[in-house]
């Protein structure tokens, strides 16, 4: 049986649908040895009404301006969604059976945008939703388009706070033409979740995050179809629908059986389970094609017009943000700004007043900043989050995940270090730039001052992958001139001369106490040549080897971080590609819990100082 290219199925043929759905998740997960089967059999009427009968899509042109978005927030359930392209056409049976969890292959474990009906990558729970927030906001905010962005996630994955974030902020947002579903199948991975099937606290707690509760039965194709036709209506809130459904539905043998979830079933069982559910079968379906909509087409960027600074002004870097992701914004119309409701501190007040329709207030849900950040870049936008450095921790597996989504991500984080001062520990963001660093494909950046941190903000708009700038708190002079330059990974060098001794390598707020220990260490007589390397991943290797080896291998690295992952990290990796002779490499960095204090106490009590530097720099020479 096929049905007619983008006809909807009648209710009858979307109980075939779905029996096909489930032959194919088996097949599929047992031929690979691998997968979720149960996981995949108890959301198939889900997926089959809505993809049958709903979900507006192109499937020859998944880039068309007007596709509905499906996001499978529960990725370990591939097999199901595997399935559905099978039978929408765009994958063939061979690719299902033979390319499921293969190497080289694209029917990865987890879906990914290896394919091109992939928005966003998922599988680490928690992660779908929200990313969806942020196209669903692309969409009724920016680019006023009719798509509609569906999402199926699991009851287990309620656990994660990040779903909660999500659906405060859609409801805050309005996000009307964003549709959760949400298959209750009660059992985890590890035995039944906290509520089972008690749908009543579901709803009460959707409700309470703003957003309207329906239930179902998950098994039901008729009140699936019900529940999915209210998003064709006016709705003032976003949906949810709460689908009420049997883990392994369809198979006797494994139906709400504990013990069974991550498992493909044995060979023999697989065998009688696609008997009973009917047999194999090759139907095609296509639902409804999307509404016609003009894609968002961006002029091309203008010249920006960067605020100037004047050498020896004190200026926080953080506040050269703001008016810095204005200029750019006022050339670029792709540029948006999400904050997680520290914008009068972070920098980007600035943009919120001349650029208000392209900017978010995530508030206090940095999971969701930078989730939201990633659904917007999978749309084509610049989006740049900001917040404390020490908070962007939290989103720590949203920002392992990026690279997998394939999204350029530009994130900024301002108060980092000890520099901060009497805010105390809970604040410092020591740990920031090994998060960073460590993360796939990443650029890191650290100006020492606000011509550096304007220019840089720039240069992060043509960055692939995930880019982090660190900002300071506090005012620093103005080092460098309008005319100046900061490619990523580059370096500056201050402090030069044939009779240098000692090689001092700083970063944001140590590059200026590095200055002040050369003038300390002049006064002896003694010269020492002071890089500024505010491109820490990628970093200037061949200027640093150069002048460790005209300095007799003497050098310190001084930074407002801790120990690991850093810009000794980045140093020492550098220096080690190409063994220098005596290496005498000597490395100051916050070793312990700080306490609250001035930033002058603070940086003398980490060692980090112009006096400590100077030390170092005098021990350095001694050895």
């Amino acid at each position: 049986m096929t049905a007619t290219t983008h006809d909807r199925l009648d209710l009858a043929q979307v109980d075939e649908l779905a029996a096909q759905l489930r032959v194919d998740s088996i097949r599929s997960s047992t031929s690979a040895g691998s997968g979720h089967p149960t996981s995949s059999l108890s959301a198939a009427d889900l997926l089959a009404t809505l993809m049958s009968r709903h979900l507006r899509y192109d499937w020859d042109h998944p880039d068309a301006p007007g596709n509905d978005h499906l996001v499978l927030s529960k990725g370990h359930a591939s097999p199901l969604l595997y399935s559905a392209y099978k039978a929408a056409g765009v994958i063939d049976d061979a690719e299902l059976m033979q390319g499921y969890r293969r190497v080289d292959q694209r029917l990865e474990g987890h879906p990914t945008p290896v394919l091109p009906w992939v928005d966003v990558a998922t599988g680490s729970l928690g992660q779908g939703l929200p990313n969806a927030v942020g196209i669903a906001l692309a969409g009724a905010r920016l680019e006023h388009a009719p798509y509609r962005v569906w999402v199926l996630t699991g009851d287990s994955e309620l656990a994660e706070g990040s779903m909660w974030e999500a659906l405060a902020t859609a409801s805050h947002y309005g996000l009307t033409g964003l549709i959760t579903l949400v298959d209750v199948n009660r059992l985890g991975q590890r035995g039944e979740t906290a509520l089972g099937h008690d749908m009543d606290t579901y709803a009460a707690r959707v409700e309470a995050f703003g957003a309207e509760a329906v239930i179902i039965d998950g098994h039901d194709i008729a009140q699936i179809d019900e529940a999915l036709a209210r998003a064709d209506g006016p709705l003032d809130r976003p949906l949810v629908i709460l689908a009420r459904t049997v883990k392994g539905k369809g198979v006797p043998e494994v139906e709400d059986q504990d013990g069974w979830h991550g498992k493909p079933l044995p060979e023999q069982t697989a065998t009688s389970a696609i008997a009973a559910l009917g047999g194999e079968r090759s139907l095609q379906v296509r639902g409804p094609m999307p509404p016609a909509a003009e894609p968002v087409e961006h002029a091309p960027r203008g010249a920006v017009e960067l605020p100037a600074f004047t050498v020896g002004e004190e200026i926080a870097t953080r506040k050269a943000y703001g008016p810095a992701l204005t200029a750019l914004a006022d050339a670029d119309p792709r540029v948006v700004a999400l904050d997680g409701e520290v914008s009068n501190s972070s920098g980007v007040a600035d943009f919120v007043e001349a650029h208000p329709e392209r900017f978010f207030e995530m508030f206090i849900a940095e999971q969701q900043m930078v989730a939201a950040a990633t659904g917007l870049a999978t749309r084509g936008y610049l989006a740049y989050a900001s917040t404390f450095a020490a908070f962007l921790t939290r989103a720590a597996d949203f920002l392992r995940m990026a690279p997998i989504s394939r999204v350029d991500l530009r994130l900024v984080g301002s108060h980092a270090g000890v520099e901060i001062g009497a805010d105390g520990p809970s604040q410092m963001g020591l740990e920031d730039l090994a998060m960073l660093t460590a993360t796939q494909g990443s650029t890191v950046l650290y100006p020492s001052d606000a011509t550096a941190a304007a220019k840089l903000v720039v240069e992060m708009a043509d960055v692939d992958g995930v880019s982090y700038l660190r900002t300071t708190r506090g005012g620093y002079p103005v080092l460098y001139g309008a005319d100046e330059t900061f490619p990523v990974g580059g370096s500056k060098t201050l402090r030069r001369s044939d009779q240098d001794a000692v090689t001092l390598i700083g970063a944001g707020v140590t590059l200026h106490e590095a200055l002040a220990a050369a003038d300390a260490l002049a006064e002896d007589g003694i010269h020492a040549r002071v890089i500024d390397a505010y491109s820490i991943k990628p970093i200037d290797a061949e200027t640093l080897r150069e002048a460790a080896a005209a300095t007799g291998g003497r050098v310190v690295v001084a930074e407002d971080h801790h120990a690991e992952g850093g810009l000794g990290a980045a140093v020492l990796a550098a220096l080690a590609k190409e063994p220098i002779t005596d290496l005498y490499l000597q490395h100051l960095a916050v070793d312990g819990v700080p306490g609250s204090g001035t930033s002058r106490e603070l940086l003398s009590w980490a060692g980090i100082d112009a006096a400590h530097i100077a030390e170092a720099a005098r021990r350095a020479l001694e050895g």
